[in-house]
């Protein structure tokens, strides 16, 4: 009979003991994205100053609690007393960090394999030893040699060389495009529908980033820790809140740019026919999955009719097929 008290208590005891929350593992959610922005610093888009810009990101990051994100520097933007490098270190002292975009952003289809390496190694000069750095590289307009596989080959073993990982995207909706339509159309003096630029902005990311997630999980069995393609836009400061809030809405965790190439498909080396465009592209070539394997905005006419119609209230000129794709990717390897 005390066998049975002395077990009844323990038990009690046992159901009385809090349970430490801090102990629990983490309950992840099912889609994992992190955030990263291109050709840091720009210049001044179509509705805020540079400074208003940095601000605005900035506050807007912090108050979604996204502690951190990637800008991918050109030096070759910052000019001695212009402020741009003040702006990067703001960046930096908010818990963000910074890679390598090569210093002036030439297109590796463009030039030779050693012209290529040396504005990277001009671009690392700058970046190495500043807080924030990262030993990350990418590709400017994800351009990685096309079908040149000499060049492709001596760019990634020159990478190999300097320490330097791909910073591969998996996700890309073409925002640069819409923010320059924007720049275009304020230039021009026409009316822009905000609200409508808004909705356009985030619902095209938001589909990009489930287009992705779709191809990964036909292409490896499982949803990866993405990486989201942004430029450091007006568009970005403006809407970052509307667009984390969708992106969350839609089941999405933001994670840090650190947490998502933690990844090991970011170790991948795809081998296919035509080096350009996102590593769900990429993949999806190499693996030979059936289906489409880009988002139809980044066809840039297919993105100009929707601003057109949407964002400017106006009917968009015709355009003949085929249509032309923002960054040309071609029959995949067989």
């Amino acid at each position: 009979m005390r066998i049975v008290l002395v077990l009844a208590a323990l038990l009690i005891g046992a159901r009385a003991a809090p349970v430490a929350i801090g102990s629990m593992p983490p309950v992840m959610p099912a889609k994992m994205i992190a955030l990263s922005f291109d050709d840091a610093p720009r210049g001044p888009g179509a509705f805020l100053t540079t400074d208003q810009r940095n601000a605005m990101l900035i506050a807007a990051l912090k108050a979604e609690r996204v502690d951190q994100v990637a800008f991918f520097v050109n030096p070759v933007r910052i000019s001695h007393g212009d402020g741009d490098e003040e702006r990067i270190d703001r960046y930096v002292a908010a818990g963000h960090v910074i890679a390598d975009h090569t210093y002036s952003h030439p297109r590796l289809s463009k030039v030779s394999a050693k012209t290529y390496l040396a504005d990277i190694d001009k671009a690392e000069a700058w970046l190495k030893g500043r807080p924030g750095y990262r030993p990350w590289f990418r590709f400017p307009a994800l351009d990685e040699g096309g079908p040149d596989k000499v060049k492709r080959d001596a760019v990634r073993a020159g990478l190999r060389a300097r320490h330097l990982r791909n910073g591969y995207v998996t996700v890309d909706g073409s925002d640069w495009y819409l923010d320059s339509l924007s720049i275009a159309a304020k230039k021009a003096g026409k009316p822009i529908d905000m609200a409508a630029l808004r909705r356009l902005y985030v619902e095209t990311m938001v589909q990009s980033a489930n287009f992705s997630d779709a191809l990964m999980r036909r292409t490896l069995g499982r949803s990866p820790a993405h990486m989201l393609l942004l430029h450091e836009t007006d568009l970005a400061a403006l809407f970052m809140p509307d667009l984390i809030e969708a992106l969350r809405n839609d089941g999405w965790g933001i994670v840090t740019a650190d947490r998502a190439y933690a990844d090991p498909i970011y170790d991948a080396v795809p081998e296919i026919a035509w080096a350009n465009g996102t590593l769900a592209e990429q993949l999806a070539w190499q693996n030979h999955i059936t289906g489409p394997r880009w988002y139809e905005r980044n066809d840039i006419r297919v993105a100009k009719t929707l601003f057109t119609e949407r964002v400017l209230h106006a009917m968009p000129a015709p355009f003949p097929s085929p249509p032309v794709k923002a960054l040309p990717l071609v029959t995949p390897a067989t």
